[in-house]
């Protein structure tokens, strides 16, 4: 297997390549955990689904100092993986798919992240980047109502064409940082979220951002068939769900609730 690269100076964020696959203008679709799970959830049954291949993984310094035992005795630690899957060649667009079961718990570790993300996946020639997560209204939910932020407007346009309404204020973690330094790249983008409590793994949530993106991918899924949460989000066990919840106050603390 390939060792891992280390940055020039300081091991920041290092990444392995296991696989270079021959992509064709593949979509970049974030899917780390945050507010209700709801992008973990919808990028683990994506994987799960499509039977995507895993093809990259990176470490980085700033990620959580632990590892925990897992309920068959083995050790389970912090991690960032991309997967991809290939289109039917038709409508069904090529993917890379981000997992893993933390962010970045720095300011330098986010954007460390997020760059060391869009060079794997811009060296597989990706142009359009979507990113998910889930949004707390401060109000009584009655549905899982869409939002969105976008890279230009021409992405606006495409986002608010999939039910959503602009988001308006901040948008915390690689949710919207990775839209946002894909921009400056010339990368091009949009930020979908999904309403939840966020105080649980909300399944119904993630299943409303995968109905609304599964025509920019070209995607035909059931996604009724959805399992529970739990039963895919496999960092619920060994990471602990109470610190997504809450948004933090010191730089120690995790930066990312989106």
């Amino acid at each position: 297997m390939p060792n891992f690269v280390e940055g020039e100076n300081v091991m920041v964020c290092a990444v392995r390549l296991t696989e270079k696959p021959e992509l064709r203008d593949p979509v970049l679709v974030e899917g780390l955990p945050g507010i209700g799970l709801v992008a973990n959830i919808a990028v683990a049954y994506l994987i799960q689904k499509l039977k995507a291949k895993l093809f990259a993984e990176i470490r980085c310094t700033s990620f959580p100092d632990v590892s925990v035992t897992d309920k068959e005795g083995t050790l389970k630690s912090p991690f960032t993986q991309l997967y991809y899957h290939k289109g039917n060649g038709k409508d069904e667009r090529d993917l890379i798919l981000l997992y893993g079961n933390t962010q970045a718990l720095t300011r330098r570790g986010q954007y460390e992240l997020c760059g060391r993300v869009l060079d794997i996946a811009e060296g597989f020639g990706c142009r359009y980047v979507i990113t998910l997560g889930g949004y707390r209204p401060g109000r009584q939910i009655t549905g899982p109502n869409l939002y969105y932020a976008a890279s230009d407007l021409e992405m606006a346009q495409v986002a608010a064409g999939l039910g959503a309404t602009i988001l308006g204020g901040q948008i915390f973690g690689i949710a919207g940082l990775l839209v946002g330094l894909a921009g400056i790249r010339g990368m091009k983008g949009f930020c979908l979220l999904a309403e939840t409590a966020g105080t649980h793994p909300d399944r119904e949530a993630a299943i409303a951002v995968l109905k609304a993106i599964s025509g920019v991918l070209g995607l035909k899924v059931n996604y009724e068939d959805l399992a529970r949460a739990e039963e895919l989000a496999d960092f619920l066990s060994p990471f602990d769900f109470g610190a997504l919840s809450q948004k933090p106050k010191k730089e120690t603390k995790p930066e990312w609730f989106i």
